[in-house]
């Protein structure tokens, strides 16, 4: 079905609308380059840009684990996965095991251009069809482009550009470098347009098919899962009553139900994960040093919250949320300014997309607002994603519709261009301070991709590796690109190895406190471990836990008594060493 869509679409008005054609192609190179310099081998090894340093190495983890058929946790050795969306992992790994084509290649060179481009296709197909030509071309304009105002923040207080989260939220430039994101972005355009072919003509083929691309959303992004689902229950009422119809209530009842079988089976040991904390996200932009930083308006907050000035309270945290929206809208405020055009004055004009466009904005910002992640809270700001890219597209639509209003074209160009100047900056911004340059801040070095090449062929077992040294990594900060063992906790060693690492990617607000495994207590057995003198405790160490290899840094400087704990050195080079535990 979806080779026979995109088929209709080569043949379509896309391919005839050059400047649709344009953008698309702009946005995706402006997206791509955010990852495809990642993960190839350079004269200093293999370099990382930006976040693809962590999070693309603990995708690449969970791929390589997924491709071997487990459900295994790849940096913690004895545990299944769990709280966690493997949709996207899932998929690669199936198209790797199936094509042979590298994972790192999968993931950082063909699956960003792909997603890309059928994100910028499906909008423009469902808002052309919604709306109109005009509307469509802003909508994509502000999909690839939509930025905040962070880049007049830093300009200010620090004479550069950048500020890409100085109101906690990512913007459309990154969208990438969080691949489920923007799987789950492109899921949902495509099923809003099986919605409209449903509308228009009712087939249960694309029935069936929006209820699985609906329902599968909560194991590509759960917080797109939860946001559609509620889009399409209210929209599904909504319409309901307006128009006697039962389309997007239909679709609401299947998506659900595949929405709790796919649970059931991939997160049977899930459990709540949210916490009511209001205004978390509001007290720590003002309050952070890597935010917007106003510490005034945060001792305000914070004083009339500590003494109960309600009224006083209600002022600080409406003026934050005020710079907050604001802030991370940007030009995008004109979809704001949409559904406040919508509500007040044609109220009866709503169909049921406004409704669920409205619905998943809304959501997007109250839950962040109201609710905190249990283990990582600042995880929660990816509702807010959803918020961003929907009040886009009605932006775009917005600016569309006075396109078409004739004696306003004077007006709406100038308005074209203050919109363009103020919303490309943070586009330019980051991709010049953070993916362009040249030098990577993170790698893994030659002789260490020669180490883990030779582990990856050896048979499996579970890898100890020496845990994150902080303060090593601070004392390099200065000196990029580093190693990724003095870069962050991260999940190399199992990305690389292809095997299973006893602990890997701890520390705060890493993925296994994202899971919610008790990490420290191993992280303390393994430093004790390195640390002890007592033979028999350290043999019985690798015994209890089934340790197969040991990989240690030589810069890590630890000395291993090899015959005395029963070790066989299976490889050696200039950085690395490799141990297998003779069993």
């Amino acid at each position: 079905m979806l080779k026979g869509a995109l088929k209709k679409f080569s043949q379509g008005s896309l391919a005839k609308d050059k400047k649709a054609l344009l953008l698309i192609v702009l946005g995706s190179i402006s997206w791509c380059i955010t990852m495809v310099k990642s993960g190839v081998i350079y004269s200093f090894g293999m370099g990382f840009w930006g976040a693809n340093g962590h999070d693309g190495i603990w995708h690449l983890a969970l791929i390589n684990s997924l491709s071997k058929g487990s459900l295994e946790m790849p940096v913690f050795a004895g545990h299944m996965i769990q709280n966690y969306h493997i949709g996207f992992d899932l998929l690669i790994a199936v198209v790797h095991r199936l094509t042979s084509i590298p994972a790192f290649q999968l993931y950082f060179q063909i699956a960003p251009p792909v997603m890309a481009i059928l994100i910028g296709a499906f909008v423009y197909v469902f808002v052309k069809k919604w709306k109109g030509s005009a509307q469509a071309l802003w909508a994509i304009f502000f999909v690839y482009f939509g930025g905040d105002l962070g880049w007049i923040i830093t300009f200010l207080r620090d004479k550069n550009f950048g500020g890409e989260s100085t109101f906690w939220g990512q913007q459309a430039v990154s969208t990438l470098v969080n691949p489920p994101l923007a799987l789950s972005v492109l899921v949902i355009f495509l099923g809003l347009i099986l919605i409209w072919k449903i509308k228009t003509k009712f087939t249960l083929l694309n029935y069936l098919f929006g209820i699985f691309l609906f329902g599968s959303l909560f194991e590509i992004k759960a917080y797109a899962g939860i946001l559609v689902l509620g889009g399409l229950f209210v929209a599904g009422l909504y319409e309901l009553f307006r128009e006697k119809k039962t389309n997007f209530i239909k679709l609401f009842v299947g998506s659900t139900a595949v929405s709790l079988i796919v649970f059931a089976i991939f997160s049977r040991n899930s459990t709540f994960p949210f916490i009511f904390q209001p205004f978390w996200f509001l007290e720590s932009m003002v309050a952070s040093y890597d935010r917007l930083n106003w510490p005034k308006l945060a001792e305000a907050m914070a004083s009339y919250k500590s003494q109960g000035v309600l009224s006083k309270f209600i002022l600080a945290y409406l003026f934050a949320f005020v710079i907050f929206w604001i802030g991370n809208m940007s030009s995008r405020l004109l979809g704001s300014v949409y559904v406040a055009n919508k509500i007040v004055k044609r109220l009866k004009s709503l169909d049921s997309f406004d409704v669920f466009f409205i619905v998943v904005i809304f959501g997007g910002v109250a839950i962040p607002t109201l609710f905190l992640q249990k283990s990582t809270a600042w995880n929660t700001i990816q509702f807010f994603y959803y918020s961003l890219v929907f009040a886009g597209v009605l932006g775009g639509i917005f600016i569309g519709d006075l396109f078409s209003k004739k004696n306003r074209r004077s007006l709406v160009i100038f308005l074209s261009v203050l919109i363009v100047l103020f919303t490309v900056p943070t586009s330019l911004s980051t991709l010049v301070n953070n993916y362009i340059p040249g030098r990577p801040p993170a790698k893994v070095s030659i002789d260490e991709l020669s180490a883990l090449s030779f582990l990856s062929k050896q048979e499996d077992g579970v890898v100890l590796t020496f845990p994150f040294d902080k303060e090593a990594a601070d004392r390099a900060i200065n000196n990029p690109p580093r190693p990724l063992y003095l870069y962050a906790s991260t999940s190399y060693v199992a990305a690389l190895s292809n095997k299973q690492v006893f602990l890997e990617d701890d520390g705060s607000d890493g993925n296994l406190d994202i899971m919610g495994f008790d990490w420290k207590e191993r992280r303390d057995v393994v430093a004790k471990f390195f640390e002890t003198l007592d033979r028999g405790e350290a043999v019985k160490f690798l015994s209890n836990n089934n340790i197969t290899y040991i990989y240690l840094v030589k810069a890590q400087n630890i000395n291993l008594n090899e015959k005395g704990l029963g070790l066989d050195n299976i490889f050696e080079n200039s950085e690395v060493i490799i141990y297998k535990v003779i069993k």
